[in-house]
């Protein structure tokens, strides 16, 4: 396939916190015609809702969006996302209109009813509680179910974890969760690859992982986060961007968004990027994948 050509990149670090607004948001946008990435302010803060709006009212034409989050369960490794309970859920797309509906009375795309329910909960691990079904046995490592992504992502140097898991810093659960309720009230506004087809023109949606952006700055996967303008720049310079203006401390989600958003402007042209190796269709229509994983 020939790379697809988008005129900007906006990169989205989510949060799955309780509140109508999210410290741990942050957008920043790039220009396919250069200049360093900019930082989407707004005076309240962001909540999941605000960007949900973004995405459905102002997005401007022929942008790549990517998103720090899971877009879906595993399910390659057992052939469902549930096995043993739910085995009708044949998509992506029918997990998070799930999802949705039984989180519908929750403000703010919050996801905790999902959690909570007792024929899901023993699939999540949650506080100090494991759920007799968290683990699968080809999970030796113990964090949990992966998808083939994440399996893919251990073998390129990161640490990934499931998105079963709802505890500690390294959980990632509640902000996949919380971002596919997202993706249901996106449905038929912004594919979402691969789960659905890259347009030949227009936005889309994609998942991303900071810390790939990171590593392709030249960075390790436990140097990922950026604390200091002065590492964010040295970061955007291997990367070819225009440095941001600023010096001494600067939030990580803002730099994690800032940096992401210029890689995705480097690699996007890339048509092997599109194209891993690991991607089957079923997979796609399943599981996805995280943009950038080969």
């Amino acid at each position: 396939m020939n790379a697809p050509r988008f005129h900007r990149f906006l990169a989205i670090d989510w949060s799955g916190a309780k509140g109508p607004r999210q410290k741990g948001i942050a957008l920043a946008i790039a220009d396919a015609t250069g200049g360093p990435p900019v930082l989407v302010e707004r005076g309240a803060g962001w909540g999941r809702e605000d960007v949900l709006a973004v995405l459905l009212e102002d997005l401007p034409g022929d942008t790549l969006v990517g998103v720090d989050l899971g877009i879906a369960l595993p399910h390659a490794d057992c052939g469902a996302f549930f096995p043993g309970l739910r085995e009708d859920i044949p998509d992506a797309p029918a997990l998070w209109a799930l999802i949705d509906d039984i989180c519908r009375s929750e403000p703010h795309l919050g996801a905790q009813p999902f959690v909570e329910h007792p024929d899901f909960r023993p699939y999540f691990r949650d506080g100090i509680e494991t759920g007799r079904f968290f683990g699968c046995d080809n999970a030796a490592h113990g964090r949990g179910r992966f998808r083939a992504t994440e399996t893919a992502q251990a073998k390129m140097g990161c640490k990934p974890y499931s998105n079963f898991n709802l505890v500690g810093a390294a959980q990632v659960g509640k902000s996949s969760l919380t971002g596919m309720r997202m993706l249901n009230r996106l449905r038929g506004r912004l594919p979402v690859w691969p789960v659905d087809p890259l347009p030949d023109n227009g936005s889309a949606l994609v998942e991303i992982y900071t810390s790939l952006a990171a590593i392709g700055a030249g960075r390790s996967a436990s140097r990922a986060k950026m604390r200091s303008f002065e590492e964010l720049n040295a970061a955007l310079s291997a990367l070819g961007s225009s440095p941001v203006r600023g010096g001494g401390p600067i939030d990580d989600h803002a730099s994690d968004a800032l940096l992401t958003a210029a890689w995705l402007r480097k690699v996007a042209g890339d048509p092997s990027r599109w194209q891993p190796g690991g991607l089957t269709r079923g997979i796609a229509r399943t599981e996805g994948w995280t943009f950038g994983t080969l």
